[in-house]
């Protein structure tokens, strides 16, 4: 790995035995990194990265404002997330079977066995945001499939560090990240909308953005508030 320094910003560069550029820029500070094939000149790596500074600083500014939940600890009455409301964390430990529910309309209980470490109430409470997840993607997708007019061979929940949702256009398959169970149900709504309508225009054009008007008027909305929420905390790497 090398890294490439454009207008002030270190590009960190590696080279892969691939076809074309990648170009990323990874949270939470904004680290950039370029995937080129083998044989590609430094110039045209920099003229390339040149033609793109203006969305890598785009990108910086998007992450720099996002508010950043402190590192869990999964300990009593820490804050945490459910449908974009705040919950307080209650930890029972006991010899029964582990689970996770919501009590009284503040509290998120966990269930655990005693001495339970931080990770173990973690991948717990992890399982509970995708089962919850579960009962709702498979409703709000069937009815944006039929006002689309469009149809999904599948689509599975990942715990995904730099996008919301993704969608593979030739397979027809969506990914949704995990962190969605902790936002509002409109921003789900919003993100199986834009990934729905990748299927009929695969580029992020004027007629992407004239069918997510048409379908999802609000939808500009929705994106802000789903960037404006707390993301987790991550030990981010790539």
């Amino acid at each position: 790995m090398r890294e490439l320094e454009i207008g002030n910003i270190c590009i960190e560069v590696v080279k892969k035995d691939i076809k074309n550029l990648h170009l990323a820029v990874y949270p939470p500070d904004g680290r950039v990194r370029l995937a080129a094939p083998n044989g590609v000149s430094d110039e045209t790596l920099r003229l390339f990265t040149l033609s793109k500074l203006s969305w890598i600083k785009t990108q910086r500014r998007k992450f720099s404002g996002q508010v950043r939940e402190p590192k869990r600890q999964y300990i009593q009455r820490e804050s945490h997330y459910f449908l974009g409301k705040r919950y307080l964390l209650r930890v029972i430990e006991s010899n029964q079977s582990a689970r996770v529910e919501v009590k009284a309309k503040s509290y998120i209980v966990i269930h655990t066995k005693p001495g339970s470490s931080k990770a173990q109430r973690q991948r717990l409470l992890n399982e509970w945001y995708r089962t919850e997840l579960k009962k709702l993607i498979p409703e709000l997708l069937s009815q944006w499939e039929r006002k689309i007019g469009v149809e999904v061979s599948g689509w599975i929940i990942k715990q995904m560090k730099t996008k919301w949702g993704s969608c593979n256009i030739q397979k027809k398959h969506i990914l949704f990240n995990l962190e969605l169970a902790k936002k509002p149900i409109r921003c789900l709504e919003y993100i199986i909308v834009h990934e729905l309508v990748h299927l009929i225009e695969r580029l992020h054009n004027e007629r992407f953005l004239s069918y997510m008007d048409k379908y999802l008027p609000q939808w500009k909305s929705c994106r802000q508030e789903l960037n404006k929420l707390p993301v987790s905390h991550q030990d981010w790497e790539y």
